[in-house]
């Protein structure tokens, strides 16, 4: 399907870019003589625009062509990008320059990730729709393990301007590759507010949705909390710091693979409650930090953590994409996406303010029973259950 194939290696293109650019905004930021607080709000000036404008974006994907949408995001991610490697090049990037750079690109996520979910859906007839998700994400997974490394690279070698510059250059061909999919637009009589107002509706009539989106926030926040800020900190106490830290995100990016691999072949019935259970590994490898297991079993629990969670992520998406109408699927993907990205901040915060009263041992424990508390919950709601497969092979 020549529509597929144009998608596909969009977003193999940006994801490449995307993958060497948190490194080279570090050093961005380190170079101009900047501190962990100014990454700190560089980040959030990428974060917050996105959580704000998200609703926004969704009731954009509900009414205007999605391949238009998706070039001007991906066309203003790529000047953001442009105009920062510029700056840094130059020797005139300071935090402030290198925030409103920050701005720009993530009221672009904004605008680019509902539009994404409703046009595959548009591309793909609903019996491939898993296998279609699952190859969208085997480049981009595989993309993931290696785009650090080429980053550090390119960094070390060029500069942080050069690999910002990449970045840069890889929107604006995804850009150009996603405006000649001419997707139409679905068709809307109502002005944007009823819009939103009846998005809300549905989403809070659809009981399955709602409450996994819930229990998905918690199990985002838990995880990054644990496995990404305290991860790294755990690995230096009693691990072999840097080199044993990398090895588990190895690990982590291989499981991700063969968890795209394994969703080519596996086919579950029911859907969302695979999407759900599947989430429960998750504690795996904070639980294993937590015990202060030998290096090999948190790397296997880090693998199979990484399985589970690209099951998970497939069988979910492949699910919101049949169960939702076409027309709805840009506003349902917005009110998801808003609350699992609320719990990126929040669970950094909250565990900030854990480790002050207890050591990162039971922070851990604490984040990883959070993961199993939140999908045992979910898995007690009954629509979970009827949320299933459709189409042919059904």
């Amino acid at each position: 399907m020549a529509a597929f194939r144009r998608f596909v290696t969009a977003s193999l293109v940006s994801a490449a870019g995307s993958a060497m650019a948190p490194l080279a905004l570090a050093y961005a930021v380190i170079e101009q003589g900047g501190g962990a607080g100014d990454l700190g709000v560089v980040l959030a000036t990428n974060t917050v625009p996105t959580v704000v404008f998200l609703l926004m974006g969704g009731v954009l994907a509900d009414r205007m062509s999605r391949s238009r949408l998706l070039f001007l995001g991906n066309l203003l991610a790529a000047a953001a990008q442009a105009a920062l490697a510029a700056t840094v090049a130059t020797g005139h990037a300071t935090t402030t320059s290198i925030g409103v750079c920050g701005l720009v690109s993530g009221t672009a996520v904004a605008f680019t990730v509902p539009a994404a979910q409703g046009a595959v859906a548009q591309i793909v007839p609903a019996e491939q729709l898993q296998q279609a998700n699952a190859l969208l994400r085997l480049p981009g997974n595989a993309v993931k393990a290696l785009g650090p490394a080429v980053g550090g690279v390119v960094v070390a070698v060029s500069g942080p301007a050069w690999a910002l510059a990449c970045d840069a250059l890889t929107f604006a061909v995804a850009a150009f590759l996603l405006l000649g999919l001419r997707l139409d637009a679905p068709v809307t009589v109502t002005r944007a507010l009823s819009d939103l107002r009846e998005g809300w509706d549905g989403f809070r009539s659809r009981t399955w949705l709602w409450t996994y989106t819930a229990s998905g926030t918690v199990v985002v926040g838990a995880w990054l909390a644990g496995f990404q800020l305290l991860g790294p900190v755990v690995a230096a106490q009693e691990y072999a710091g840097a080199r044993d830290w990398g090895l588990v995100q190895a690990a982590f990016a291989s499981g991700l693979l063969a968890g795209t691999v394994v969703c080519l072949r596996w086919r579950p019935y029911r859907l969302l409650a695979v999407a759900v259970a599947a989430c429960l590994p998750l504690a795996a490898p904070l639980l294993v930090m937590a015990w202060g297991l030998a290096l090999p079993w948190v790397l296997l629990a880090a693998l199979l953590a990484g399985i589970w969670l690209d099951v998970s992520i497939v069988a979910w998406t492949t699910a919101f994409q049949q169960h939702v109408p076409q027309g709805e699927l840009g506003r349902m993907s917005a009110f998801n996406g808003v609350g699992e990205r609320l719990a990126i901040p929040l669970g950094y915060l909250l565990t900030a303010l854990a480790a002050g009263l207890w050591d990162n041992r039971t922070v851990l424990v604490a984040c990883a029973g959070l993961v199993v508390a939140a999908g045992v919950l979910n898995l007690c709601v009954r629509d979970v259950y009827r949320v299933n497969r459709r189409g042919a092979d059904g």
